[in-house]
């Protein structure tokens, strides 16, 4: 889910570039654009930077790994056909 803090952000943003009769107009606004923001970005199939950063290193394990499996693989096709050629 989208960070709160994140919408508090933007929500503040957007309140500030409101001319400044439209700003006075206040509380109301500011709660229906923080409620058409969360309701906007939740739509969103987004990930939180905490998944992503979880997702980013699992990757990088993977990748890793793979690279490890390919040299060995490597290695192995290498005496075999070393053995082949006897």
């Amino acid at each position: 889910m989208i960070d709160p803090k994140k919408i508090e952000q933007i929500a503040t943003q957007l309140q500030s570039a409101l001319p400044k009769g439209v700003r006075e107009i206040g509380a109301d606004i500011d709660k229906k654009m923080r409620a058409i923001l969360q309701s906007q970005l939740g739509k969103l199939d987004l990930v939180n930077r905490e998944e992503f950063d979880v997702q980013t290193q699992v990757l990088l394990r993977t990748r890793e790994k793979l690279s490890q499996m390919e040299k060995r693989l490597a290695e192995l096709e290498a005496r075999l056909a070393e053995k082949g050629g006897e």
